[in-house]
């Protein structure tokens, strides 16, 4: 006759091989996450020196080549749309002579600084995972740079536009086109729904708008807009080829 705590139990492990399973559950878990943990460590290393190199390439690019116009079409900050947030798995590190998406060199429309937050940024047109992982995009709709109305920029809030948060009213922002150096001030900052495309509208002065996903520190697809508008305070001269004598 069976034993009846051996049938209803089954049978007796040694306490010593239970501990072994258990250790040695632990070591495997333990070294997987690791693996883990180094190879995210890695990624991340490499693409903050791809977005680095990228972004310092076509800085000195720009001098050497002017911005061709892009077509015009419809400004949006959908919540679907990946293009702000960096946060679905988007980015790819690619060459920078071939960003955009385009297998064509991509020059840069303008080159941003912010003084306050130490940054000096080009600007791509577009705002599609490829143009933000080395630069910040004009949003399409906005003004191009160096026209009137009002230059919409986006970029990664874990990128570029990390710091934009600590701007205060009053702060300069410069864009460099190529007719000269634009300065704008910081007159309001605010958050919004993705879906709030207000703020890219026409003001009455010319302006700038920037643009980043937020909380700034989210974990996953950010459920606001980070906004900064800024008003033209010095339009940069505008530099005419002399006349044929």
């Amino acid at each position: 006759m069976p034993d009846p705590e051996i049938a209803t139990n089954g049978p007796r492990v040694p306490p010593g091989e239970t501990r072994s399973r258990t250790n040695g559950f632990r070591t495997w878990t333990e070294r997987a996450l690791l693996v883990t943990g180094v190879f995210l460590l890695a990624v991340f290393v490499a693409a903050q020196v791809d977005r680095f190199l990228a972004s310092d390439a076509l800085l000195k690019a720009f001098p050497a080549a002017g911005p061709s116009a892009p077509a015009p079409s419809p400004a949006g900050m959908a919540p679907e749309d990946p293009s702000i947030d960096s946060d679905d798995g988007t980015r790819v590190m690619n060459n920078p002579q071939t960003v955009n998406g385009t297998g064509a060199a991509a020059m840069p429309l303008a080159v941003l600084r912010i003084p306050a937050i130490h940054l000096d940024v080009p600007v791509l047109e577009g705002t599609d995972g490829l143009t933000l992982n080395h630069a910040a995009g004009r949003i399409p709709g906005t003004a191009l740079p160096g026209k009137a109305g009002n230059i919409g920029i986006a970029a990664h809030r874990d990128g570029f536009f990390r710091n934009l948060g600590k701007l205060r009213i009053g702060d300069p922002i410069e864009l460099q086109t190529r007719d000269g150096v634009e300065t704008y001030v910081v007159e309001q900052t605010e958050i919004v729904m993705p879906d709030d495309v207000s703020v890219l509208n026409p003001r009455p002065v010319p302006s700038l708008t920037l643009v980043t996903c937020y909380p700034f520190q989210y974990l996953g697809r950010a459920p606001q807009r980070y906004i900064v508008t800024a008003s033209l305070q010095q339009p940069a001269a505008q530099v005419h080829p002399a006349a044929n004598e």
